[in-house]
């Protein structure tokens, strides 16, 4: 009886070390270091200053002079636009600090508002978003909002969960909006979510330029109820091959493809045209943490979620 008792022990404890395998961090995931862009907007909506923050090395431009986007992977929802000769700043990403002093990245849903001298008068919504690629400014119109950022970057490995710490923070009795800056702003039924998501993808390009991706890896989690605190170390698996009906994002629709460089540096749509094998490779990733589930400039004002210590378990 001994000797069982043993051996069970033995076999609990292994199988407890086997879950928890350490996790590999992502550059410049803990958020410890920040690039910060300084601007002033035009004088015709004020000319502020504002501070417009990248997830990057530590660094302080004026104006954008110098900055380089490609020195991190990681790009976020945080833009410059210049629209009819008027720049304005968009900030919903920023650094924040931990009890412990540590620093981690804050992600809030808020309404950028311009007006200007009555000509301009509009509300953008927007969710503060971060992600693997890279954001093209500056930012010259609201239209198909997807072609103005590069989701994924080059990955060719098969992690088995991405591990993060979260905290999530949702407004009481707040309902969800639509405000692109065209119309008036739309009241919608429920409450938005924040979302974590992960995709795995196989991509090629023919011989006109245009990218194609099959589908390897699906993983994602939505969260729409404030947590007490900090969830630490958090597994979100990643499921090979074919995820429908799993609850998992399916395959991108055409109309809401994602998009990247082709080989001729144009920017175009990566189109999913299915599932592929469980145990292909992926040429890359696609990795978002959002303050919104929804369509572009739909979501709640206010809802946050506060991201740390990203990394990809192996």
């Amino acid at each position: 009886m001994k000797r069982l008792f043993f051996i069970t022990t033995a076999l609990c404890l292994l199988s407890g070390t086997a879950t928890l395998k350490a996790a590999e961090p992502l550059q410049y995931g803990n958020f410890e270091s920040w690039t910060t862009r300084n601007f002033k907007e035009s004088h015709l909506i004020g000319g502020k200053s504002r501070k417009v923050y990248e997830v990057g090395p530590q660094a302080s431009y004026t104006d954008d002079k110098g900055y380089r986007p490609e020195a991190s992977q990681w790009a976020t929802s945080n833009v410059v636009a210049k629209v009819a000769g008027i720049t304005k700043c968009s900030n919903a990403v920023f650094p924040d600090t931990r009890a412990d002093g540590g620093r981690c990245a804050k992600l809030t849903t808020l309404i950028e508002h311009c007006s200007a001298l009555g000509i301009i008068d509009i509300d953008v919504l927007v969710a503060g978003t971060m992600f693997l690629g890279r954001m093209f400014e500056p930012i010259k119109s609201t239209s198909q909002p997807y072609s103005k950022m590069e989701m994924g970057v080059p990955f060719t490995r098969r992690p088995e969960a991405v591990e993060f710490d979260y905290r999530v923070e949702v407004p009481q009795g707040a309902g969800r909006i639509y405000s692109s800056g065209f119309g008036k702003k739309k009241t919608m039924k429920g409450t938005d979510r924040a979302e974590v998501m992960v995709l795995l993808q196989r991509r090629w390009e023919d011989a006109d330029g245009n990218l194609y991706a099959k589908r390897i890896g699906t993983g994602r989690e939505r969260f729409g109820t404030t947590t007490a605190g900090w969830v630490n170390k958090h597994h979100m698996p990643i499921t090979y091959g074919n995820a429908t009906g799993k609850d998992l994002p399916d395959l991108i629709a055409p109309d809401r493809s994602y998009y990247a460089r082709n080989s001729k540096g144009k920017m175009v749509p990566v189109r999913e045209v299915g599932w592929d094998e469980p145990d292909a490779t992926p040429t890359h990733i696609i990795l978002m943490f959002s303050a919104g589930s929804g369509a572009p400039y739909v979501g709640t004002p206010g809802l946050t979620l506060w991201v740390d210590n990203v990394g990809m378990v192996y």
